[in-house]
């Protein structure tokens, strides 16, 4: 829905879609918190994903009407604060949840949070209206509706046989292969489409722009590496080291620390360093490195390693927002702005997706063919861990299991090899990152437009 409300945005102005999003974010919250079924829970999350993929992206756009190129970096680094320890912190307060609460509170925890968010967003937002130059009917008609359907069918086609993959279907079953084709198609199509509309969702003049293609294929990989660590990282905390889910979240503490600080730090070093493409090679460069780092973990490894190993990669995740601004410089129209950020915020998020997809592939597939070449006799309470698709949810009886250290040590270290495999895929995918980097050119951020929705007094 990203590349759609920035659409909306552009025709009726940022804040009525902004009051929709937070809206449906607040009821989808709700809907999910007092679910009785898992009908009602898909509901609440999909309006959840309405809303908060609006959310999401609306308020870097009218942060970008408010400020000019040149000052940008410094109120991004600002925002980037609050993102990276939302980013960060949810293992923590997922931990916290799971240990002393309910799954129900991912719903509930929002509420306050929205409590506060909303009258301030309504008294203080003070934006410049957007200037309709017809009828409502005439700009709803202006709307990019076909580019709107064709682009939320085709990801979400494509999208969810990567969900059931390996698990509810094989990948080479038909029910995997016939929806992702489809769902390549679609988006195929849409890509062409966007030539004729008046009002294109994903204009094409977006990405004539070679920093503007390499910023894109940067966000993707970016996306790919921090959902699927943030997933697996927590895990292998108490897999391998046999941490409580609220230990995990306390090793992590340093990592969360120290990534805020360098999310808010990497924009302010812009000026120093003459530009944005030095850092963001360079956050590419640490990425790489910390990912790869990662595969140092052992069974046992000392409190230090747990806690210091994934401070690099943290740090390198959190500089990496700086892609915000090559994409934006890349723009020749200032009310493009709003497009490209949906164009990138997308990109990143279906990465993630990809990049989840990618490391849940791997880690049963290492672990089937792991655990049936070791030595360990898979009986009495090891027996579920026969089936591959039993190993994530194992994870949390392997503190308590009644067996010798002999026969659990070897357990222990197929879950590592599932891990370190993981670490390795995505160090090659910091690597590729790094390669996009380098075809992205220095634009000077000298622009003092004004988005046409700039804040007014």
């Amino acid at each position: 829905m990203q590349p759609v409300w920035a659409s909306i945005s552009n025709a009726f102005g940022r804040k009525p879609p902004l009051y929709v999003c937070m809206a449906l974010f607040f009821i989808g919250s709700i809907v999910f918190a007092l679910a009785k079924n898992m009908n009602t829970i898909i509901i609440g999350r999909v309006l959840q994903g309405f809303g908060g993929g609006g959310i999401d992206v609306l308020v870097e756009v009218i942060l970008t009407d408010m400020t000019t190129l040149q000052e940008r970096a410094k109120y991004m680094g600002l925002m980037a604060i609050p993102t990276a320890i939302g980013n960060i912190m949810g293992p923590i307060v997922a931990a916290l949840f799971a240990t002393y609460a309910s799954w129900r509170w991912i719903g509930w925890v929002n509420l306050p949070l929205l409590g506060i968010g909303i009258p301030l967003v309504f008294f203080f937002l003070k934006l410049r209206p957007v200037q309709l130059d017809a009828s409502l009917a005439t700009n709803l008609n202006r709307l990019d509706w076909i580019g709107m359907m064709l682009v939320v069918v085709g990801i979400t086609i494509f999208v969810l046989p990567l969900s059931w993959a390996g698990s509810l279907f094989p990948w080479a079953s038909w029910q995997t292969l016939l929806p992702m084709l489809l769902g390549v198609a679609v988006l195929v199509i849409f890509a062409f489409y966007e030539a004729k509309p008046a009002a294109p969702i994903a204009p094409h003049r977006l990405f004539r722009s070679k920093t503007a293609n390499m910023t894109l294929a940067g966000g993707f990989i970016h996306g790919a590496i921090l959902v699927s660590l943030l997933q697996y990282l927590p895990l292998l905390y108490q897999a391998v080291q046999l941490e409580t889910a609220i230990s995990s979240a306390v090793s992590l503490m340093p990592t969360v620390i120290t990534s805020v600080a360098f999310a808010a730090a990497a924009m302010m070093m812009v000026p120093l360093f003459g530009g944005y493409v030095w850092i963001l090679r360079l956050a590419w460069i640490i990425l790489t490195l910390g990912t790869g780092l990662l595969a140092l973990f052992d069974v046992g490894s000392s409190s230090s390693m747990r806690l210091g190993l994934p401070i690099l990669w943290g740090v390198g995740v959190a500089l990496l927002r700086l892609n915000l601004l090559p994409m934006q410089a890349s723009v020749k129209n200032i009310d493009d702005t709003g497009l490209a950020i949906g164009q990138l915020l997308t990109i990143r998020m279906f990465g993630g997706l990809v990049g989840l997809t990618i490391a849940s592939t791997i880690f049963n597939s290492v672990f089937a063919t792991s655990i049936s070449s070791s030595a360990v006799q898979l009986t009495g309470p090891l027996a579920p861990l026969s089936d591959a698709s039993n190993a994530v949810a194992f994870i949390e009886k392997l503190r308590s299991l009644d067996v010798p250290p002999e026969t659990l040590d070897p357990v222990l270290r197929v879950y590592l090899k599932c891990f370190q495999t993981i670490f390795y895929t995505m160090t090659g995918l910091g690597g590729l990152g790094l390669v996009t980097s380098m075809f992205v050119d220095e634009i000077e951020l000298s622009g003092k437009n004004l988005g046409s929705q700039r804040f007014e007094e």
